[in-house]
């Protein structure tokens, strides 16, 4: 059996072929198993994105949690969510034409005006205001002399005894 000569003189031979054709199915052989290796390197990755996900939204329910044991935060949910008011206060709410609630406020019976019943920001937010108006004081009322009447001189002790 001949061999078929390549173009630069050399010849295959038959050691050359099997050569090839093992190296063939290794290549071949190891890229399924390299499929198979970065599949389940991208699997890990998507599985370590999922846990850290998780831990953030454990973090942010055991924070919520710890909310809840603060009674200031119970009566501000009270409040804002079922509507209650303190004693002392009237609360009423706007109702829509669709019968949704379009807003609800919490008054008190003293009147938001009064500076016990307003917040912190409603103080600072009038102290600025006021700070813009100029205070305008009446001047003093003023009397004509004329009708003034000057006070009756006291006697003297020497006045009232006899020389």
């Amino acid at each position: 059996m001949k061999l078929p000569r390549l173009t630069g003189g050399m010849q295959v031979t038959q050691r050359a072929v099997a050569l090839l054709v093992v190296v063939g199915l290794l290549v071949l052989s190891y890229v399924g198993s390299m499929r198979i290796y970065l599949g389940q390197q991208s699997d890990m990755a998507t599985a370590r994105t999922q846990i850290a996900e998780r831990q953030a939204s454990i973090a942010k329910l055991e924070d919520e949690l710890a909310r809840w044991s603060d009674p200031s935060y119970i009566k501000t949910q009270a409040r804002e969510k079922l509507g209650w008011v303190m004693p002392g206060e009237v609360g009423y709410r706007v109702i829509g034409t669709d019968g949704t609630v379009v807003s609800g406020e919490v008054g008190s019976i003293q009147g938001n005006a009064e500076p016990v019943n307003q917040a912190w920001y409603e103080k600072i937010w009038s102290s600025i205001q006021a700070a813009d108006q100029p205070v305008v004081v009446a001047p003093p009322a003023t009397t004509p002399l004329a009708t003034v009447t000057p006070p009756a001189p006291a006697p003297s002790a020497t006045s009232t005894k006899k020389r």
